[in-house]
């Protein structure tokens, strides 16, 4: 029950709750009302990045969610050029974090990472399409133990300003394992091949066990 209520926090948080916690305190000093709503802030900031344990389910038939989050888009479309993939098609779900949900991105398949490409860009609103194209972003090609590629995008957004990679190329990853987070608001794309999706437009997605696709 505790865990629900005081949940673990990603490490990238610390610095960011100290920080908060210190203004906090200054400005209970100076003024009552503004100290409440910097509490208020500093509860945000440890809830935003909450790193809770989640329960995948360990199937090569699924892909889980990359993240928490509203499903925005569910499309048929080439895969990345960044990857050299422009040529092949692909089905991509696009999950967009708003800055209330946990930001821990999780793999959707077990497999090997074979690829970790980061591109700079933009800092649009996460939740356009354009962002997929535009804005910085994070992509990891994961072969999962069929031999497939699965492509999962970390995507900066509007407020966001980092992508935290936890993961390198060659890594074996286990299905809903984390490979990374982002800071602030953002959006994951994931790209696969042989698999139907499960999820609609507007669905609410949780990382590691929401069940994206199957076969």
């Amino acid at each position: 029950m505790l865990d629900k209520v005081f949940p673990k926090i990603h490490q990238e948080g610390y610095k960011f709750l100290i920080i908060a916690a210190l203004i906090t305190i200054f400005l209970y000093f100076l003024s009552g009302f503004l100290g409440l709503i910097s509490l208020l802030l500093t509860i945000w900031v440890y809830y935003f990045f909450r790193d809770p344990e989640r329960i995948s389910i360990n199937d090569e038939r699924f892909l889980v969610s990359p993240a928490d989050g509203l499903v925005v888009d569910i499309s048929e479309i080439n895969g990345p050029k960044e990857l050299g993939l422009e040529n092949k098609n692909f089905k991509k779900i696009s999950i967009f974090m708003n800055a209330f949900d946990c930001h821990v991105n999780r793999s959707p398949c077990s497999g090997k990472i074979s690829e970790i490409l980061y591109k700079p860009g933009k800092f649009l609103n996460a939740s356009l399409d354009k962002a997929s194209e535009d804005n910085e972003r994070n992509y990891y090609k994961i072969s999962n133990n069929n031999r497939e590629d699965i492509i999962v995008v970390q995507i900066a957004g509007l407020i966001a300003r980092r992508i935290v990679c936890e993961s390198s190329e060659n890594q074996e990853v286990e299905q809903g394992s984390r490979i990374g987070m982002i800071r602030f608001g953002s959006r994951v794309d994931i790209y696969f091949e042989n698999y139907n999706p499960l999820v609609k437009v507007n669905q609410k997605t949780i990382a590691g066990e929401t069940l994206l696709a199957n076969k």
